[in-house]
């Protein structure tokens, strides 16, 4: 990405976050520094993706924010709601990302023996990286839409890892509903658009690529390396599916792993602050006369923080894997 639009374009998401108060030193301090890992990609679609789930996320954050306030408690018996967002938070999304997207530009540099890596286009069926990198957005961005938003579902949510699928509080980890769900996949389709504009998909016709020449490139569902309108759409679709899907896996894994701690005296879920556990005295204790809280639903072995960067790590190995078996390309080539 140019130096001339990354350098400001950084700036301006630090003061937005600094001047809104939506993060903590340390948390501008860490989205700083993953904005510059994002921004040193020849790739302007990685850093717009950062941009673009930052600003997204931070828009339904904030819809009906004091109606969802008061449908949880944080831990230190106030109104719940989401308050400044934690380094640990702002890692959990994006450092897988960042850790691909290093991976990938040293490939393209590795490609390019003039060390100009901004050249070339993305063939059909190559690079899984990349796949890596943009279901990992898709998965946050699905998540973030799907948590704010589903909150506000008139209908409880149920519990996903329940046999049952049993009416839990609003809040609960693992709780989904309908309409969160489609909140959800609405998230992810963000992502997919903002990708398919974004991306340097090498064209149908002649093109070239970093280290390679393809000319008169057929369409990638024609067993070229284009990317016509017809691939285009199918990314768009499969994109927007893995990623309402990663919010699933999301719900799955905090059901499982993640102690979703219920105030006896209200009913309303406790949430932690930063998205750390939420302490109780004993374990899985019942409502009775003898404590405040209860254990509605997991285990505690995670918090909500480590839930995220699980979930983000799952699905954008799963995209590569997945891209990987469709595309017939070996799954070592990651590492080339």
């Amino acid at each position: 990405m140019h130096p001339y639009i990354a350098i400001p374009a950084t700036l301006a998401l630090v003061w937005r976050a600094y001047s809104r108060d939506s993060l903590t030193p340390a948390g501008i301090a860490a989205a700083t520094l993953t904005a510059i890992v994002h921004a040193i990609h020849p790739w302007s679609v990685f850093f717009t993706l950062l941009v673009v789930f930052f600003l997204a996320g931070t828009a339904v954050t904030k819809v009906k924010h004091d109606v969802k306030a008061r449908l949880t408690l944080s831990a230190t018996g106030s109104h719940g709601g989401e308050g400044r967002r934690t380094h640990i938070q702002v890692l959990s999304n994006s450092a897988v990302a960042s850790v691909l997207i290093l991976m990938h530009f040293r490939q393209l540099l590795a490609r390019d023996k003039s060390g100009n890596a901004s050249q070339g286009c993305w063939p059909y069926g190559e690079d899984l990286l990349v796949v890596g990198i943009v279901s990992n957005y898709l998965a946050v961005a699905a998540d973030t839409f799907s948590s704010e938003l589903g909150i506000l579902s008139k209908s409880r949510p149920r519990l996903l890892t329940s046999w049952s699928l049993r009416k839990v509080p609003p809040g609960t980890n693992g709780g989904i509903t309908f309409w969160g769900t489609m909140a959800g996949f609405l998230g992810a389709s963000i992502i997919a658009v903002t990708s398919v504009l974004l991306l340097p998909f090498c064209s149908v016709g002649p093109t070239s690529m970093t280290g390679k020449l393809f000319s008169h490139n057929q369409p990638g569902f024609e067993g070229g390396r284009g990317w016509g309108l017809l691939e285009k759409l199918a990314w768009v679709v499969a994109a927007t599916i893995w990623g309402g899907l990663g919010s699933l896996l999301d719900s799955a894994l905090g059901g499982w792993f993640q102690a979703s701690v219920v105030d006896a005296r209200t009913g309303k879920v406790v949430e932690g602050s930063g998205g750390t556990k939420v302490l109780i005295a004993g374990s899985h204790e019942k409502k009775d006369g003898n404590t405040s809280r209860r254990i509605e639903s997991g285990i505690g072995f995670l918090d909500n923080n480590a839930v995220n960067i699980l979930m983000a790590f799952v699905m954008s190995i799963g995209g590569m894997l997945l891209a990987s078996f469709v595309w017939s390309v070996p799954f070592s080539t990651i590492f080339e």
